[in-house]
């Protein structure tokens, strides 16, 4: 519940901003700071320790293991920093975008600013602390959209997305001392960073093959494209990925904590797991369906006709969203098991459909094309992933295509139902936009109790007892 009140409350915040500065800014503003974010990104993912997930999947008590990671954190922050300093000029040149040299250069100060958060903060993942999770991220969201919104009117540029973004950080960094009592310390202990490497290595591994396959294509975009059709492609890619980012990422959070508490019960594992399944699938394919259908009237009524270039590669990527939000849902099970390889050897599969696809793709169908190769590299990659969990948990492939299959006729009926109601031309304008969200919903809902009903779907005894989780919860 704490979980998905954060996801939601960022996402709103997140949104109203997105449609200020989107009216705002140019596409090119937003190319910028996209080529900033992607070069800081790139540092960022091949110099990840995976400590923090190695701390939550640890089975005995992590505090002696606290201040050995906050060591190396703000070693690694310090040395990305100066790193990403002297290379801004190169990144510019790459991309032939002489204005993101200063852009990058500010922007680094992120790494600082993370480093230095308190490391005690990762309790509120490991024992499900989230009531405090939600105060700690939720502060930086707010001082992130105040900046942001405010700088944006008066400034007019790409620099409000900066100061946005390093106003949240700073805010998060304060609060951390605030909210969790643990004060933390420098340490020479390497004894404790190799124990913590040994589960950490893998997560590197996967997390450089995980940006290698989701940036890469921002990469080739904006180097072969420019920089205006990176930032239609960003914005397609944001919108379009929805039910990945805002739903599994909420859930991903919980269950893999949760899951290392299960790692030795399989049967149990097995339960939590397919539920968890259910509900991904039940959430993420009404509104996938819902974005692909209603993607044009989105984009011309709330982000406006400049941004219409956009919408061939949004109705292609949300498929690539909707694949990833069921491939999101394996990774928590993989890591809490404690073998990450298995994951990563999935991402090099993933990694090289892309390369092979990518190239071809962009040049004849551009920013169109490179969605189609992304969308085809998740969809190979997530059958491995899959078929890995189905092993693991050994809930068999019937039990595993059940909560997918109802789920996926569901929102084929509620996306034919509002393009015949689009195509009646009798809706139009932003009452006719939430008009037709709405009667997707309940369409989608009513036949979900005609499944549930009908064909032993039993989502409905499932959302009860989410409910039921939900108010003892609040009890507490």
């Amino acid at each position: 519940m704490w979980v998905f009140a954060l996801r939601g409350t960022e996402r709103l915040f997140n949104f109203v901003r997105l449609i200020i500065i989107a009216r705002i800014l140019s596409p090119n503003d937003f190319g910028l700071i996209g080529i900033a974010l992607l070069t800081m990104a790139t540092l960022e993912t091949f110099t990840r320790t995976g400590f923090k997930s190695a701390l939550i999947q640890k089975k005995e008590e992590i505090r002696p293991y606290l201040d050995s990671a906050w060591t190396v954190s703000i070693i690694r922050g310090i040395t990305l920093f100066a790193i990403l300093w002297f290379i801004a000029p190169y990144a510019a040149i790459f991309f032939d975008s002489p204005q993101a040299k200063s852009i990058i250069q500010v922007i680094g100060f992120s790494f600082l600013l993370q480093a230095f958060t308190n490391i005690g903060v990762i309790y509120f993942q490991k024992e499900l602390e989230f009531n405090k999770q939600f105060i700690y991220q939720f502060t930086g969201t707010i001082a992130d959209f105040v900046v942001a919104v405010s700088a944006a009117v008066i400034l007019r540029n790409v620099w409000a997305l900066v100061y946005g973004l390093l106003a949240g950080n700073t805010t998060r960094l304060i609060i951390s001392y605030f909210i969790h009592p643990y004060k933390p310390h420098l340490s020479s202990d390497l004894g404790k960073v190799k124990e913590l490497w040994g589960f950490g290595k893998w997560l590197l591994g996967s997390s450089i093959l995980i940006f290698l396959s989701t940036q890469g294509d921002d990469a080739f975009v904006g180097k072969f494209l420019g920089v205006a059709m990176l930032g239609f492609y960003q914005m397609a890619y944001r919108i379009s990925n929805m039910p990945a980012t805002e739903i599994t990422h909420a859930i991903s959070q919980v269950t893999f904590p949760a899951y290392s508490k299960l790692q030795d019960d399989i049967s149990k594992l097995r339960e939590s797991y397919l539920k968890v399944l259910q509900v991904t699938a039940f959430l993420s394919f009404p509104i996938a369906g819902l974005i692909f259908v209603l993607a044009p009237d989105f984009t011309r009524i709330f982000l406006g006709e400049k941004w219409m270039l956009a919408v061939p590669a949004m109705q292609v990527l949300v498929f690539t969203g909707l694949v990833r939000s069921i491939a999101a849902t394996t990774g928590p099970v993989i890591h809490a098991v404690g073998t990450p390889k298995k994951e990563t050897r999935w991402q090099v599969v993933r990694l090289f459909v892309m390369v092979v696809l990518i190239y071809p793709c962009t040049i004849k169908w551009g920013i169109l094309g490179a969605s189609i190769a992304v969308f085809l590299s998740i969809l190979v990659s997530t059958v491995g992933f899959s078929s890995t969990v189905i092993i693991i948990t050994k809930c068999g492939i019937k039990n595993f295509s059940k909560m997918i299959v109802f789920p996926l006729v569901n929102g084929i009926i509620m996306a034919l139902l509002i393009f015949a109601l689009k195509n009646s031309g009798s809706i139009n304008g932003i009452l006719g936009f939430f008009s037709l969200v709405a009667v997707g919903i309940l369409a989608y809902l009513s036949i979900a109790y005609f499944f549930d009903r009908y064909f032993n779907y039993r989502v409905h005894p499932l959302l009860k007892e989410i409910r039921h989780f939900m108010g003892i919860s609040n009890q507490r």
